[in-house]
């Protein structure tokens, strides 16, 4: 995959997507456990979705701390920058590593 011939518009759509759908499994994470504490049980046809939203959290989890390690050398406060690219995803670590690989957006053709 050309990650050059991504456009800005591009990175800000799938920047959206991810923020909601890690809102999203947050969200049902925090269904699923308020039920656990209530002593109540969710129907089994969620089992499937929820290993889809925790493998969701893991992936981003894990960019986030990837995030966390490299921010400090690029010139980025480490916290924050783990904080955006939890909910962003890989296009927070593509722009993190841009001026090194040469992962620059390509500019919008007006």
């Amino acid at each position: 995959m050309n990650l050059t011939a991504l456009k800005p518009q591009g990175f800000a759509i799938i920047k959206g997507v991810s923020i909601l759908v890690v809102l999203s499994a947050l969200s049902l994470e925090g269904w699923n456990l308020t039920t656990g504490l209530a002593h109540q049980h969710l129907s089994s046809a969620f089992n499937g979705v929820f290993v889809i939203e925790r493998f969701v959290v893991g992936a981003h989890l894990l960019e986030a701390t990837i995030a966390l390690m490299f921010a400090a050398s690029k010139g980025k406060s480490p916290l924050p920058f783990a904080l955006y690219t939890f909910f962003v995803g890989t296009v927070a670590l593509l722009e993190l590593f841009s001026s090194e690989k040469g992962l620059q957006p390509a500019p919008p053709n007006d």
